[in-house]
């Protein structure tokens, strides 16, 4: 060490061991900066969270291949199966899994087909995979189209109830009340025979094209009330909190507060609710078509397929046991990442 003017010491050589920098060299010490880091955010630390779920990110990965193989009908129809879901064969009636047989068709060239039936063909020589596959899609689309039609009269209502209080939240509450006391499985089975019994409609061609469609409005004109509540519980434990109140105080209009500061922190309740109904909206349909009041034949389903199976099930029993197990599978997948989806949305776990 060198001594200094003023008695301090300083290292050998003149450097700076803070700075890096030379004295009398004219330059100022430079110092270390800490970039700070971003924390993560609400949703990125809840995924993160449900990540580390096994169960539920195995569930996930299920309820995706079976989207997949539902919404991909058309795709396996064309390069797999290579028949359509109504196209009829008597020759192949009954085929075991993975059986071929052969046949005649008046609409192809020289009229001889062959045929392979991956998972068997049913009582009229329909295959199974690709009606499983269009089944899937129709009872999958019911349940997600009546979960938005459910949530979006369900936000509505409970959002404008638990906001502004009052005689509108006495009315819409007894609105809802009125709702939950009428039997839905008997309403939904009135209205549908109604509809499938009035020859107006059931002749039409877009009822019998796309008729399933009208099923997801039926059955959402019973499904809105239990999500009303719950958003109406949360818009009423949010809106006394301190930053909406400042936000009043900054002249902020009802609309702005509703989605800007209150929508947003329900988000959370909302995806939880929807992976938890959906289960419930596809068994639903399922109820429906198997007892003839839902999707209509010869539009497959994984309900109606279950209504014609039980009649051949000594012959065939995998016609049963497919779409019965196809709806197990979803079902079970479905609730499972909805358990681990609302352990990961729950503010108050720590990562």
């Amino acid at each position: 060490m060198a001594g200094t003017g003023d008695g301090r010491a300083e290292p050998l050589g003149g450097v700076s061991r803070l700075g890096g920098g030379t004295r009398g060299s004219g330059t100022a010490p430079r110092t270390a900066l800490v970039v700070p880091q971003k924390s993560p955010g609400y949703f990125a630390r809840s995924w993160r969270r449900f990540r580390r779920n096994t169960l539920s990110m195995v569930a996930l990965g299920i309820f995706l291949l079976m989207v997949l193989f539902s919404y991909g009908a058309p795709l396996i129809s064309r390069f797999v199966s290579h028949q359509t879901f109504d196209a009829q064969s008597l020759s192949g009636q009954f085929a075991t899994i993975g059986e071929t047989k052969s046949g005649f068709d008046f609409t192809k060239p020289g009229g001889q087909v062959t045929n392979r039936y991956w998972l068997g063909s049913d009582e009229l020589g329909r295959d199974a995979l690709t009606r499983l596959a269009y089944g899937g899609r129709v009872s999958l689309t019911v349940a997600f189209l009546t979960m938005v039609l459910a949530l979006t009269v369900g936000l509505l209502v409970g959002a404008t109830a638990g906001f502004y209080g009052g005689w509108l939240e006495g009315l819409l509450m007894r609105l809802v009340d009125i709702f939950l006391s009428i039997p839905g499985l008997f309403l939904l089975i009135l209205v549908s025979s109604l509809i499938n019994n009035n020859r107006l409609i059931a002749q039409s061609p877009f009822f019998r094209d796309a008729g399933w469609l009208v099923l997801p409005f039926v059955i959402a004109s019973l499904s809105w009330t239990g999500i009303s509540r719950l958003i109406r519980g949360e818009v009423l434990a949010i809106k006394g909190r301190d930053y909406i109140e400042a936000a009043r105080v900054l002249g902020a209009s009802d609309g702005r507060i509703i989605f800007r500061h209150i929508l947003p922190n329900v988000v959370p309740v909302v995806i939880i609710w929807a992976t938890l109904v959906i289960p419930g909206l596809i068994l639903t349909e399922a109820s429906l078509s198997y007892l003839g009041f839902g999707v209509q034949i010869p539009t497959p389903s994984w309900g109606n397929m279950l209504t014609k199976a039980t009649e051949y099930f000594t012959r065939a029993p995998s016609l049963v046991l497919l779409p019965g197990l196809a709806i197990y599978i979803t079902v079970v997948a479905v609730n499972l990442m909805g358990n681990g989806l609302r352990d990961a949305l729950d503010p108050r776990l720590n990562d």
